[in-house]
């Protein structure tokens, strides 16, 4: 009995431990809820995201795109619908998916009835084109042919749209230049033609966004252009950069006067490393009476420099030219916008490597040139442009000795305006820059 009696208890404290283990374990789930249920009414709420990527050159070439959104050439649901299959860094992965919105988008607006859904769908596909092509190597073979479909799509879109324009040929040595002047309406009449040229990766035709639509809208007859090393000047006539700038913008101004009356004055205005070339036009011609720099470019070498880390300046400092061309090579393997930057240069600037791509910036600067700006100067930046320092802005300023005025506006990331040439924020940047002109020059 007293056996059988042992062999029976042992149940019952089986029993009862497992009864202690699941109100154990109750009472652990009972806490864990309490507490995440406490973290989820007393935990701050989230915030938003101002990135796209990590990776400073893809997320600002998705803030291009973005900049085009205003003037009917980008939706956002596309773009973003874009992006998410684009890993950070896959140049490939970021032609395929672009391009693949870009045809989509251009065969729905070549089946619309209506003009203007047909119009904008095109602007659209030719902004997505564009950005396709950014991150492609200067020798691959399809970047000529999605260049062509940008182009394509950008003037069956003005034209469907009724935009008026003209393509003006430049006579430029054996060369032909490229222009289209956008006229003003009855308003344009005794105000200043607004012209324009780009920057180091500019096209001819993204102009119309980044400007040329903003002077429209304000009754300002714009001409824009695209000069050596840029556009289909370099894609198609090989024709690479030269930092005499006044040569080109001579012959496109040429050009102009002979076809068209003389405005009453001429606000010359240079976009991204036009910082530099628009300025240095105004230099060596008279018949530019104010120019802008949108954005600062006053020293290009010194810009490109801090693109890679100060061991890479002292040792360029220093001499050690192979050893810095090995570590940028390095360095491009896996930092895109280095990778970029570099391959960009050889194509459009003549760079053989690296260190022979840092010499041939040093003539892009405005320090002996910059006394030699009579007129009207209005310099822009961004307060956190990934390209340019801040400093240069005061730098310029300060070099501008005979210069008839000079403004300067640095934007903020509280105003939206701090990312190179304001991408993200071109509606505030024409606000700027057109108040400028009209106290400068009147309305």
């Amino acid at each position: 009995m007293k056996r059988g009696g042992a062999r029976g208890a042992a149940p019952s404290t089986k029993r009862r431990r497992i009864m202690t283990l699941k109100k154990k374990v109750l009472w652990g789930a009972c806490v864990a809820a309490v507490i995440v249920f406490l973290y989820m009414l007393l935990a701050p709420a989230g915030t938003g995201t101002s990135r796209f990527y990590a990776d400073q050159p893809y997320h600002f070439q998705v803030m291009r795109a973005m900049g085009d959104i205003p003037f009917g050439a980008g939706e956002a649901g596309e773009i973003l619908s874009t992006i998410k299959n684009i890993p950070e860094g896959d140049d490939e992965a970021w032609f395929r998916e672009w391009d693949k919105t870009a045809v989509r988008v251009e065969k729905a607006a070549r089946g619309y009835r209506n003009a203007t859904s047909k119009g904008y769908g095109l602007l659209r596909a030719h902004s997505y084109y564009r950005t396709a092509e950014f991150f492609m190597g200067p020798g691959d073979d399809r970047r000529l042919a999605s260049f062509d479909r940008n182009r394509r799509a950008f003037y069956d879109g003005l034209d469907a749209l009724g935009v008026r324009y003209t393509v003006v040929s430049v006579p430029y040595g054996n060369n032909t230049l490229k222009a289209i002047y956008y006229p003003g309406d009855a308003r344009a009449v005794g105000k200043p033609l607004i012209l324009m040229c780009g920057g180091y990766d500019s096209t001819l035709e993204e102009l119309y966004f980044m400007l040329a639509r903003g002077a429209l809208d304000r009754g300002y007859s714009c001409l824009t252009f695209e000069g050596p090393g840029q556009g289909s000047i370099i894609r198609e006539q090989g024709l690479q950069f030269t930092h005499e700038w006044e040569k080109p913008t001579g012959a496109v101004l040429d050009a102009f006067l002979a076809r068209y009356p003389k405005p009453p004055k001429i606000v010359y205005v240079g976009g991204s490393l036009g910082g530099y070339l628009a300025p240095r036009a105004a230099a060596f011609d008279a018949r530019i009476d104010g120019v802008v720099a949108f954005d600062v470019c006053y020293d290009f070498q010194e810009a490109a420099l801090r693109q890679v880390p100060w061991v890479i300046r002292s040792m360029y400092g220093m001499g050690m030219t192979g050893l810095v061309n090995g570590l940028i090579k390095l360095k491009m393997k896996n930092t895109p916008g280095v990778r970029w930057g570099v391959q960009n240069a050889q194509w459009t600037m003549g760079a053989k490597d690296p260190v022979d791509l840092l010499s041939i910036f040093s003539k892009y600067s405005l320090k002996d040139v910059s006394d030699k700006i009579r007129g009207d100067v209005l310099i822009l930046a961004g307060e956190k442009d990934h390209f340019f320092p801040v400093t240069q802005v005061e730098e310029f300023r300060k070099a501008l000795v005979n210069a008839r005025s000079v403004t300067t506006r640095v934007f903020t990331e509280q105003e939206g305006g701090h990312e190179h040439c304001q991408l993200g924020a071109l509606s505030l940047m024409h606000a700027v820059l057109f108040e400028w002109v009209e106290e400068k020059f009147g309305r």
